[in-house]
């Protein structure tokens, strides 16, 4: 379980099919083998770490049904990627309950100035759109956002400068396509409602 708030921007320096290695600036005595890091959104474990310039070179192996469904299949060495480590007990819950477990892909379509942050907007898949509501949580490429407003199929939320900082956010433009983690509640709550499953 993550909370959605973005320790470390990694960036990958090898691809071989479906291995990964990511530079990250976690020192390589504090990840343990088969540990959790969600990585642009997507949970991913560690297979091997390595200690490289202050920091650590971690692999992890994607599966196919990831590369189908996330940014990754697109992700060549030189990527950078945002990065959080699996809760422990007694960590604060700053943002909210993330699973790593990827939705979909929403659409960048359109970045603007709003005061010293930035609206971003976004458009979804057809049928996520009834799981986002305004002021309710999304995950976006592995950050805990709040929605402002909802139209349709599209949706805004509102980078602050620091989250722009500390994140891949800054260098993001429309057109970009960015990994959709609905609230783990929303989820279920739609479950339970849909009639084909009672």
């Amino acid at each position: 379980m993550f909370t959605g708030l973005i320790s470390d921007i990694g960036e990958l320096v090898a691809r071989n099919g479906g291995r990964f290695t990511i530079r990250s600036s976690y020192e390589p005595g504090s990840i343990a083998l088969g540990a959790s890091i969600a990585c642009s959104g997507c949970c991913l474990t560690v297979i091997s770490k390595a200690a490289a310039g202050g920091g650590t070179l971690f692999d992890v192996d994607v599966s196919n049904e990831t590369l189908s469904k996330t940014t990754l299949a697109t992700w060549q060495p030189g990527h950078r990627i945002n990065l959080e480590r699996a809760l422990k007990a007694g960590d604060e819950l700053g943002g909210h309950s993330v699973t790593g477990h990827v939705d979909g892909l929403a659409l960048v379509t359109d970045v603007v100035a709003d005061g010293s942050s930035q609206r971003f907007e976004f458009e979804v898949p057809a049928g996520l759109e009834r799981l986002i509501a305004a002021k309710g949580s999304v995950t976006l490429d592995g950050t805990s956002l709040t929605v402002n407003t909802v139209s349709g199929r599209r949706f805004t939320v509102n980078l602050i400068p620091h989250t722009l900082t500390v994140t891949t956010w800054g260098r993001t433009k429309p057109g970009d396509t960015v990994n959709l983690e609905i609230d783990l509640i929303a989820r279920y709550v739609a479950r339970l409602m849909d009639p084909s499953h009672r």
